[in-house]
């Protein structure tokens, strides 16, 4: 009797790709290679499985470059050895070597923690291969950039094509096996969130997306991951488990992108760049962004309540974000590489988080910066606050962060006085609507100071998001 043979892979190299040039300097470029590195770790699985005669049920899971497939025998597997070989040699060629295909494959037999442990050391040992090659230590030779060959237009393509004899294996016309791009999920249809904004009939670019901002004229790159999500797939009972939770959290972030990119306040200041099983980016006007990433954040969290209750441990119930902030000449692959180490700064600080204008906030702290800011902006426009209302107050935090790095005696309780003048200097307004002006007055201040514990100041991190927000809100 025939065993059964699992086969994971996972692109690898792809983001030292996106950072080459041309797509280092060119938005367009580095556009098309996002949509095609999506694209191609949808279709490889697929491709596998067409090429070796096999139903596309046995497809486990694909997506953010990582895929799954069962095999039926060992001959079977030795025939997607080679067809990984050959797809890999066209890749290197594609790229100057930079993404590459690295896989493992093991019987499914015994528990399904040990299978997996075996699929993951075999990824491990293939991955770490070049390191023990000869010349890997070698001193770095430059090489001429090649020609790029990575197909445009496939975020409006209609459908995807697989060839052997394409420079990048796929492209929107023709191939040896096509799968159309729809919205309806299935293993014969692709369907991955490809919204952008539009100028006319093309995408709308980094410096359109700017100029549609509220305020300060910039845009942003939103990311997010969520928290323990291999962890909660460690925990899987079986390959059956291990699918079903990575299909469900694939379908979420697919459907909820493209659910809350169509609604009027985003459909035409946001463009998908990237949505996997477990992580996601999206380019866009920057106070959209904002607003946007409250909204997943809720969305998730009811998705959590109602679809995980069951499962046991915290892993893969909650999502951190970061939002990288750039002005409309910034090269979209800079802000990219900004936005990953934004990411892991949010990480590193705790889970279910934000990072956001230096910040890393809890989504509470969120909630309360966002309301803090339309308190400032109240103030500012109905009670004309102006500039200074908003440099004093940056003015204050940055008094206190220099104390809290640098003490020095009575600068606490200079600080508290001054935090007590600031206040009563904007005061002085009309009698009609002092006691509504009083109130949101102490309220801000009360929200952004907090407690004054034995004369030491401590100001929330939500005040200072608050501040920069209005600001960036109101220029």
């Amino acid at each position: 009797m025939a065993v059964q043979i699992l086969l994971q892979g996972r692109l690898a190299g792809v983001d030292d790709f996106l950072l080459a040039a041309p797509a280092k300097h060119d938005n367009r470029a580095f556009e098309a290679r996002l949509q095609w590195s999506t694209l191609l770790g949808e279709t490889l699985p697929r491709a596998l499985l067409a090429h070796l005669e096999l139903p596309s049920l046995l497809l486990g899971t694909a997506g953010g470059g990582n895929f799954l497939v069962i095999l039926p025998d060992a001959t079977r597997a030795e025939e997607a050895v080679a067809f990984l070989h050959r797809s890999n040699t066209v890749l290197h060629a594609a790229t100057g070597g930079l993404v590459s295909i690295v896989w493992s494959s093991t019987e499914n037999l015994g528990d399904w923690t040990v299978v997996r442990k075996r699929l993951a050391e075999g990824l491990r040992e293939q991955q770490n291969a070049a390191v023990a090659g000869a010349g890997f230590f070698d001193a770095f030779v430059p090489q001429a950039a090649s020609s790029d060959v990575i197909p445009k237009g496939l975020r409006d393509a209609a459908g995807v094509g697989w060839s052997f004899e394409f420079p990048a294996l796929i492209q929107a016309e023709g191939g040896e096996h096509r799968w159309d791009l729809g919205r309806q999920a299935g293993t014969d249809n692709i369907s991955v969130p490809r919204h952008s904004a539009r100028n006319g009939d093309a995408p709308a670019s980094a410096r359109e997306l700017a100029k549609r901002a509220k305020g300060t004229k910039m845009w942003g790159i939103l990311r997010g991951e969520i928290d323990g999500f291999q962890g909660r797939l460690r925990r899987a009972a079986g390959v059956e488990e291990h699918v079903q939770l990575s299909v469900l959290y694939k379908q979420f972030l697919a459907g909820e992108i493209e659910l809350l990119c169509s609604q009027a306040e985003y459909f035409q200041k946001v463009s998908v760049l990237r949505a996997g099983a477990a992580d996601f980016a999206i380019a866009g006007s920057w106070d959209a962004l904002a607003s946007f990433a409250r909204d997943l954040q809720r969305v998730f969290a009811v998705f959590a309540t109602e679809n995980l209750k069951e499962l046991l441990g915290a892993e893969a119930k909650s999502v951190t974000m970061s939002l990288t902030l750039a002005e409309p000449a910034d090269a979209m692959a800079g802000v990219w590489e900004s936005s990953a180490r934004d990411l892991e700064i949010a990480k590193a600080a705790d889970k279910d988080c934000f990072y956001l204008l230096g910040r890393v906030l809890e989504w509470k702290q969120l909630k309360n910066a966002a309301e803090l800011r339309e308190t400032v902006t109240e103030i500012n426009e109905d009670f004309r606050g102006g500039a200074d209302f908003l440099a004093q107050l940056r003015n204050l935090y940055r008094k206190v962060e220099t104390a809290a790095v640098n003490p020095v005696a009575g600068d606490q309780e200079r600080l508290a006085a001054r935090a007590m003048r600031f206040q009563r200097r904007f005061a002085k307004v009309g009698t009609k609507r002092e006691r509504q002006f009083q109130k949101l007055r102490s309220h801000l201040m009360q929200e952004m100071a907090g407690r004054n514990l034995r004369g030491r100041l401590r100001l929330r991190p939500e005040g200072l998001v608050a501040l920069e927000w209005a600001r960036l809100a109101e220029d």
